[in-house]
Parts: C-alpha cells; structure tokens; sequence
C-alpha cells in the first residue's frame, strides 16, 4: 500500500477505436476507500474507461494509476512501453471487476466459480480457496448457494456471485460496470445492498451506474460524462440537486 497517493489517478485518459475517438483527456482521482460513480448517456465512455483500468483496453495518450503504481506500462524516460502481459495479468489481479453480465462458468457450481481464481491465478490451495469463498457467499448472502449451477440461479443471486468472486482474489479496487442493468427492477436491490456493504466496509469502487439512488446515498464524488470527457463532477446531492452543465440537467431530467 502506497500511503499519501490516491487508489485511482487518471491523467488526460484518450482512447480511440481507429478514428472514433471515445475518451477525449478524462481526468479525475478516486482516494482509497471512497465510491465514485460515473454517469452519462450510452456510448459516452463510461464503460472503455473502466476497461482502460485495468488495461483490457489499451490506453492511446494520458496515465492510469492505480496504489500509484502506472497501469499497463513501464515509463523510460518520457516513453512508455507496453508491459508483458504477465506483468500486466498481475497488476489486474489486485483489480476486481464485475460486468453487467454476469459472465459464470455455467458447468460450474457458485462455490467453483468463486475458487477458480485464487487457485489457478494465486495458487491458493483448495481447502484455503473453499474456506474464503464460502465466507465471500455468506457476505452476498447466498450460504445455501454454493452447490448450485447459475442457471439455477436468479439474475441477482447470479451478479452476487460474480462479485463473491471478483472479491476472492482480495483486490485494492472494484470496479462496476452496469452491474444491475441486465437485472429485472425487482432484483436490483438485492446487489445494490451487497455494494452498499462493500462501501460500508471501506472497498474503493468506481461504478458505472444509472442507480440515482445508490449514487446520491453512496458514492462520495458523482462525475457526469459524455462524448468521451468529464462535463461535471462533484458530491452526489449537490450535484443531482443543482448541476451546473446544460448537458448535465438535460441527462438528469429524463432520470430524476
């Protein structure tokens, strides 16, 4: 742990997909234990930053920090060069990410799911691996679950899973992409609690979310982007209550 340095720094963040450019210099710092939640309209950006974290994309200018270690590269003098994907696989472990699928092995059971991971990424052995998932089930509050294959399982109890499992490998920061927009409205709850919890216990989590709710009861800072930059951000209730950016009120409006 890097004491003084923020969990997440981004500097001037660009991607493009060949001449799409789909994030245009995003800058902003999430400090350790804190909730930010990004919103804004589809295609916005909001999702390929979130993969830029963990470098499933590729950055094309700016820097990703997270514990304050540089993400996905090495820096030689003003250059940077691309990691090994070894090196990069090991930063992304201490990164947890759960997607708006809910992306299981489907010929394994909720208990499987959770200690594949551990075991093969981190060489746990499978008795340490078993022992932490079932607390990590009990946390989501699916003990009775562990037996059983996700498609025996709702759409929540199956995103609880994912993000048991997402946990099991003890990572610095969560990362949430959507997690209850392929959920019917009433199973949103049930994850949104878990998230709540997770919060409440201190994780660092950045989540893309069009919960309002969850954002203004839970996140710490609220940043609203479209077209790939930061249009606003600040605390949730203040912003929710009274955004300054035309853009912003335009999105809240459909929302609020």
């Amino acid at each position: 742990m890097t004491t003084g340095v923020p969990m997440l720094r981004a500097d001037r963040v660009c991607k493009n997909f060949g001449a799409l450019r789909v994030l245009k210099g995003i800058s902003l710092e999430v400090e350790r234990g804190q909730v930010l939640c990004l919103v804004g309209p589809s295609g916005s950006g909001k999702s390929t930053f979130l993969r830029c974290i963990n470098h499933l994309e590729q950055v094309n200018a700016g820097r990703l920090y997270v514990d304050g270690e540089l993400v996905g590269y090495r820096e030689r003098g003003d250059k940077l060069h691309e990691m090994r994907p070894k090196d990069a696989a090991r930063q992304r472990r201490q990164i947890g990410m759960v997607f708006q699928s809910f992306n299981l092995f489907p010929h394994r059971t909720a208990l499987e799911n959770i200690i594949e991971a551990p075991m093969q990424v981190n060489k746990s052995s499978k008795s340490a691996a078993v022992e932490r998932a079932r607390i990590l089930l009990d946390r989501v509050g699916l003990r009775d679950k562990a037996n059983v294959y996700p498609a025996q399982l709702s759409g929540g109890q199956q995103q609880r899973v994912a993000i048991a499992r997402a946990l099991a490998m003890e990572p610095k920061l969560m990362l949430f992409d959507e997690p209850t927009s392929a959920l019917d409205p009433e199973l949103v709850g049930e994850v949104l609690a878990v998230m709540r919890e997770l919060a409440e216990d201190g994780m660092t989590m950045v989540v893309v979310t069009h919960e309002m709710g969850f954002a203004r009861e839970v996140a710490d800072q609220l940043v609203f982007m479209d077209e790939g930059v930061v249009v606003e951000s600040g605390e949730p209730r203040a912003l929710l209550a009274a955004p300054q950016h035309d853009r912003t009120k335009a999105f809240l409006s459909k929302l609020l």
